[in-house]
């Protein structure tokens, strides 16, 4: 049985969210320092702010509860919900004009504690 410690949420995100449940995927459920590790050796472009968020909330765990300890935590629910999309005109042949949609995400992580 696990208990929620710490959250920490990014908001807007660009990229879509199918690319950023990709990267989620793999550190669902894994050890903090793993899922670290794993996020650093990883080449996808949401890789390097989920890293950073996932530093937040470790560093959100501790500052919540100084006796916590950052070896002991593991990533309990982590999802990817889709935001706004940016709506913008590119030019296409005889005059038109092609409607582009810029993706934005936004990721949830909760950590817990294995008890």
């Amino acid at each position: 049985m696990t208990d929620i410690v710490s959250s920490a949420t990014i908001r807007h995100l660009r990229g879509s969210a199918q690319k950023a449940r990709l990267v989620i995927d793999l550190i669902r459920g894994k050890q903090a320092g793993e899922a670290q590790w794993i996020l650093s050796s990883t080449k996808k472009y949401a890789a390097a702010p989920i890293k950073k968020l996932l530093d937040s909330a470790i560093a959100n765990a501790i500052d919540k509860d100084p006796a916590v300890n950052p070896d002991e935590l593991i990533v309990r629910t982590a999802f990817v919900d889709e935001g706004f999309r940016m709506k913008r005109v590119r030019p296409a042949p005889m005059g038109r004009a092609y409607r582009v949609q810029k993706r934005t995400c936004h990721i949830t992580l909760q950590l817990g504690r294995e008890e």
